[in-house]
């Protein structure tokens, strides 16, 4: 499964290449005799670049070939939260859940982020805990760095983890994650890493590695610095009759900025407004008066009525599949129901 922050940035980062540009590219080893260049007069120092590349072999041809399969865009909403939202997958983040549960709720309340979020997102980046990626970090960025889809993106990354190899805050043998580059449990790319890393144990090291509660606290310092608030719900399941849905078809309009997650959901308007237009709980029942502004977001079968904490989740990745089983797998977690309560 393609991870959160590694997608969010790489669907932020297309860059069309022209044909030209990419018959003229130069060997992928001339190409990191530059790196090195580079590297060395942004302040790496030496013997850790001489490390570092020195795990790179050549371009690793998974990292290019799983860059154009990625599952969040491949499936449809519902099939991505039917393939998260499994038996397994929850009385495993329940056990986890369960175990951690002091340190969630102590992270929880000094970042004022909702446990239930927090669980969501490590459950999805890195299987509660079990598995965040085996692939080593430098040639993972290396390789999308040279190959011409990304480069710029993907070059940038690859000295923000060459700072973080100089900083000591992990060494070159364990910096290891997804094949796009996105490290730890919290599934962070370098630069996201270097912002909202957080030392929660105060060990002197922001482990996103192997540290639960410095993974918890990174995900909270994330999902607090794009607006989330636990006084806030992300949203609710609605249900739309026909004549409702032709009405929000041509009296609603669509975003016109930011990814093309955002511009696939509706412009925010008042819960009374949708009221108004036939938008309802499942079961026909009306829509609790929240005070807030929301959004409809919708799959092929199921459509969801989403407030301001939503969009923090699109900030980790930005697709409907991804926040949409991250907000219904915490939610199922940690209270038993696949959609946030009434509050």
């Amino acid at each position: 499964m393609m991870k959160g922050l590694a997608l969010a940035a790489l669907t932020a980062a297309i860059v069309t290449v022209p044909l030209a540009a990419q018959d003229a590219r130069p060997s992928f080893a001339d190409w990191l005799a530059g790196v090195k260049a580079e590297a060395l007069t942004r302040g790496i120092k030496p013997e850790v670049l001489d490390e570092a590349l020195a795990t790179v072999d050549g371009p690793l041809q998974v990292a290019i070939d799983r860059d154009r399969a990625q599952p969040e865009h491949v499936l449809s909403l519902e099939s991505y939260v039917a393939r998260v939202l499994t038996a397994k997958n929850i009385a495993t983040g329940r056990e986890m859940y369960a175990r951690h549960r002091a340190e969630l709720d102590e992270v929880g309340e000094r970042y004022g982020v909702s446990p239930r979020v927090i669980v969501g997102v490590w459950g999805i980046e890195s299987n509660f805990g079990r598995f965040s990626g085996s692939w080593p970090t430098i040639a993972a960025l290396a390789t999308l760095g040279w190959d011409p889809r990304r480069p710029t993106f993907f070059r940038g990354e690859l000295f923000k983890a060459l700072e973080i190899l100089n900083r000591g805050d992990i060494d070159v043998a364990h910096m290891k994650g997804s094949w796009a580059g996105a490290m730890g449990q919290t599934q962070f790319m370098p630069s996201s890493y270097l912002l909202f890393a957080e030392d929660f144990d105060g060990d002197g090291r922001r482990d996103i590695w192997e540290t639960p509660v410095d993974v918890f606290a990174s995900i909270a310092n994330f999902l607090k610095g794009h607006g989330l608030r636990s006084s806030q719900t992300w949203g609710r399941e609605v249900k739309l009759t026909p004549d409702a849905a032709r009405k929000v078809r041509t009296e609603v309009a669509r975003r016109n900025s930011g990814c093309q997650a955002t511009r696939d959901m509706t412009v925010a308007q008042p819960i009374e407004r949708w009221q108004e237009l036939g938008v309802r709980l499942p079961g026909g029942k009306p829509l609790p008066k929240t005070g807030l502004q929301a959004s409809l977001v919708s799959g092929k079968s199921r459509t969801f009525l989403v407030y301001g904490n939503y969009h923090a989740l699109l900030e980790y990745n930005c697709s409907h599949s991804y926040a949409v089983s991250v907000a219904m797998l915490g939610d199922t977690i940690v209270s038993g129901a696949a959609r946030a309560p009434n509050r």
